[in-house]
């Protein structure tokens, strides 16, 4: 009798030790993959979205200036949310564990055709729910601030590819899985499309 007390009680540690352990990993994500802007920031954000004199929307990027994958190459900015959030080359989990990842087959922010950036429901995009249509999206990377605005969302399902192929125009689409709250894998998901204004 005694040594089932043991064992239980070795059995309940280990759990909480656990849960307590992946608790404390699941906020150091949300700590590291979204930075809290205040509004004086979003306001400059807004003033330095204006291009060199002479460049034209939509851009395109060298070559030699394409991001690596595993790359922090941009700068997701939701002035609705007050965030920026980082965005790294690639979809895989290595990529999507530190900030929103731009799908590679898609082109890069400011070029003229789709880019695609996807995120975690329940780390960089967990408030996506709260965007509406008409609110700006601005992506900052080497080659400027681009300014999007948005215009339609939808839910759809996990093997739809349409919402990754090419436009042509540019536009931005950010994918999540849906519901934002629920436990296990999301049966949908969540698509943003906003269109570029500048």
């Amino acid at each position: 009798m005694k040594w089932d007390r043991i064992i239980a009680l070795f059995i309940v540690t280990a759990g909480v030790a656990y849960g307590s352990y992946s608790l404390i990993l699941y906020f150091q994500k949300l700590q590291n993959n979204e930075t809290v802007i205040s509004t004086a920031e979003v306001v400059k954000q807004e003033e330095n979205a204006k291009l060199p004199i002479g460049r034209k929307l939509p851009i395109i990027v060298p070559k030699d200036q394409r991001p690596k994958t595993g790359q922090h190459f941009a700068d997701l900015i939701i002035p609705r949310l007050k965030v920026k959030i980082p965005v790294i080359e690639g979809t895989d989990e290595d990529e999507l564990s530190v900030g929103a990842g731009h799908y590679a087959g898609s082109v890069l922010p400011g070029e003229g055709d789709n880019c695609v950036i996807a995120g975690h429901r329940d780390t960089v995009f967990r408030r996506m729910g709260k965007l509406k249509k008409g609110d700006l999206l601005q992506v900052s990377s080497n080659q400027g601030v681009f300014t999007y605005r948005i215009r339609k969302m939808w839910i759809t399902n996990p093997d739809d590819r349409t919402v990754i192929v090419p436009r042509g125009e540019p536009i931005l689409t950010l994918a999540t899985c849906y519901p934002f709250i629920f436990i296990g894998p999301a049966p949908k998901r969540y698509i943003i499309e906003a269109t570029l204004v500048k």
